[in-house]
């Protein structure tokens, strides 16, 4: 499985674990021994999860993530946000419960000191709705619920389906066209 990342950074849940554990660890001026202490683990599964070969559970990268003292997205996302991030339903990094029947998956981490606005849409075929920039900084989330739409930053929009994630920078122009009648989404606006 794999997640369309803008400027080519595709790869699967493993390997930006694996280079984010690296990463940080490094940051963090840890030997494999002392982490894997500090997080409870054996060396052997975090040397299996920093060379892409493990299988990690969602305690297993939280508890390396208090190990290390960063918060949980910092091990789950890629490096460099694009200006573009589109996440297809049944695609993205989903991590698994190790104890329960649960599945999460993270579409955005909010970087401290972010408000946030989140918004139910609704649109009809007609006419996109055209949008001025907003505040410098400001980036824009959509999910898809029902319908089809087309959306995103002018001459880059994405056509997006049921359960389909798209973000993209909210201070340039941008729009949102219903392609089906019935098309809803719901818009999350990060001001900065």
């Amino acid at each position: 499985m794999t997640t369309e990342r803008a400027g080519g950074a595709a790869g699967t849940p493993r390997e930006w674990i694996a280079a984010a554990l690296r990463r940080e660890r490094t940051r963090a001026g840890l030997s494999l021994s002392e982490l894997a202490k500090r997080a409870g683990i054996a060396k052997s599964t975090l040397s299996q999860l920093e060379a892409a070969t493990g299988n990690p559970g969602i305690e297993t990268v939280w508890a390396l993530a208090v190990a290390l003292g960063v918060p949980f997205s910092a091990l789950t996302e890629t490096l460099s946000e694009p200006p573009v991030t589109v996440v297809r339903a049944g695609e993205g990094p989903v991590m698994h419960a190790e104890r329960s029947a649960y599945a999460g998956k993270l579409l955005s981490a909010g970087p401290s000191g972010v408000r946030r606005d989140i918004y139910h849409g609704a649109m009809e075929p007609g006419p996109a709705r055209e949008s001025d920039p907003h505040n410098p900084g400001t980036v824009e989330h959509l999910v898809v619920s029902t319908g089809r739409l087309l959306a995103g930053p002018r001459g880059g929009a994405v056509e997006l389906f049921p359960g389909d994630y798209m973000s993209y920078r909210g201070d340039v122009p941008h729009a949102y066209e219903a392609l089906t009648p019935g098309t809803s989404f719901v818009l999350i606006m990060q001001h900065v």
